[in-house]
């Protein structure tokens, strides 16, 4: 690829998460029998009318705030005209010329470099339904059609495949932090098409985009933009560029790891958008603008935070605000007293390097009340780091129990009391005399070896104390 520079742009749609549709009333729960919360006006019969969500709007607002875009004040919603199976009205109400949210940006860090990413646009609109193919059948799901939807439309401005998938990264959390969506990527509410294309380096103008469609993981959204670049790429130094490279939509087959061609991409002008006559205009009143962008704090926010106020370190903050349930967790923690690096070394490296194989935090059974009081008990050394672990191991494989029970249960209570640990030592000293000499003689590295035999002697014993006290006793 050293000849060539990639050009990519992303289309994101979040799934907005109001109690009820964007232009009706139906809830928009996931998971309910096929075509139960669909009503006329979902369902696209003559005479329905639909009715703007206002929640909806405020959410759209939020987002736009945390991206420091422009909001409109008036806004429009337009017919996009265009005939799937799975749209029963044969248009998507949509927003075109005047979306609520107009140009924003979002910074990304690649390699300890920070790139600027232009947001063009984020505007509202009504999902389809859900196609489902078995065999030679295809099924049509209405419950989706006319559920809130934000499209965030970037700039080309993404290079690769690794800043694609750090902007999606970033724009996950924000939408998690703002808690208007549960950007669930497996039920769809978090999904993005790439529009994808390449161009001789030195070249300013675009050559060919292709669109990939429906991409909800972001594993297979970096494998479908690095296979799409090989293929135009192969066919550009083939010569069979103009043949195979047209402006169409693909789909990405996951387990083939190859993209296939879906149908031809239309252009704005074939969608016919025009002002939908049975919505007015919007206008955004003060009270609603000033509520929507009291918006919480955000990533990077947290991130300056916490290096400045908390002492932890940047690497460590950012692998925090990766996730709202761990920042959740992690203010936990720190509310309770605990110490914040010791709540980050905890929560960043054992608990989330025990969670594998699909087990999350949502999932694992280990309330942020029980990991507070398995992290207390060890900042308070009434167990050992060795111990912590140990009953980590055994929260995690049981989804969850009580820590200061299975403290008692596994004998991991941890010895503070010096004398009794006092009369091991003199128990350890006087039966390796030869040992005891070598040590002041200068052989200081059979501190270990005396350690390791008090430890033998009873579990539990705070080892930090018995280094203590052993160098006191050899001294003396």
């Amino acid at each position: 690829m050293s000849n060539f520079e990639t050009i990519i742009g992303l289309e994101v749609h979040v799934q907005l998460n109001t109690k009820t549709k964007i232009f009706c009333s139906c809830p928009t729960s996931f998971g309910e029998e096929p075509n139960t919360n669909v009503c006329p006006v979902c369902l696209g019969l003559p005479g329905a009318l639909p009715v703007l969500n206002k929640e909806a709007v405020a959410k759209a607002i939020s987002f736009g705030t945390a991206i420091g875009a422009t909001i409109h004040q008036d806004s429009v919603f337009a017919r996009k005209n265009y005939f799937y199976p799975d749209l029963p009205k044969a248009y998507q109400i949509s927003q075109f010329e005047i979306p609520i949210v107009g140009k924003g940006q979002l910074d990304i860090e690649i390699d300890g470099m920070t790139k600027t990413i232009g947001i063009t646009r984020a505007h509202l609109e009504e999902d389809a339904g859900k196609n489902i193919h078995e065999g030679m059948h295809s099924k049509i799901d209405l419950n989706r059609a006319c559920t809130p939807l934000l499209e965030i439309v970037s700039e080309p401005d993404m290079r690769s495949s690794t800043e694609a998938i750090a902007y999606l990264k970033k724009l996950h959390a924000i939408v998690k932090f703002l808690g208007i969506s549960d950007a669930n990527m497996q039920e769809g509410s978090f999904r993005c098409d790439a529009n994808v294309s390449i161009r001789p380096k030195g070249e300013e103008r675009f050559y060919t985009r292709v669109e990939i469609k429906n991409l909800n993981s972001f594993k297979f959204i970096q494998k479908a933009i690095e296979y799409e670049v090989a293929r135009q790429r192969n066919a550009f130094e083939n010569g069979t560029y103009e043949e195979e490279v047209y402006q169409e939509t693909r789909l990405f087959d996951t387990d083939k790891g190859v993209t296939k061609s879906m149908r031809g991409k239309e252009e704005s002008a074939d969608y016919r958008y025009f002002n939908d006559p049975d919505l007015l205009p919007v206008f955004l009143d003060e009270a609603l603008l000033q509520r929507a962008k009291a918006i919480p704090e955000m990533p990077d926010s947290k991130i300056k935070r916490y290096v400045t106020t908390l002492g932890i370190k940047e690497s460590d903050a950012k692998i925090l605000v990766q996730d709202i349930d761990i920042v959740s967790y992690f203010e936990y923690l720190i509310d309770k007293g605990i110490t914040p690096r010791t709540a980050c070394t905890w929560l960043n490296v054992e608990l989330q390097g025990r969670l594998k194989n699909g087990n999350t935090l949502a999932t694992c059974g280990i309330t942020k009340e029980t990991f507070a009081i398995l992290v207390q008990r060890l900042e308070e050394q009434k167990i050992s780091g060795a111990g912590a672990k140990e009953i980590l191991d055994v929260l995690v494989a049981q989804r969850g129990g009580n820590v200061d029970t299975l403290i008692q249960e596994l004998g991991l209570e941890q010895i503070n009391d010096d004398s009794a640990i006092l009369q091991v030592i003199d128990t350890i000293l006087s039966n390796h005399a030869d040992k005891v000499a070598e040590y002041k003689a200068g052989k200081e590295k059979m501190l270990g070896f005396f350690v390791g035999q008090v430890m033998k002697q009873t579990k539990g014993m705070n080892p930090a104390r018995v280094n203590e006290l052993l160098r006191e006793c050899l001294q003396n």
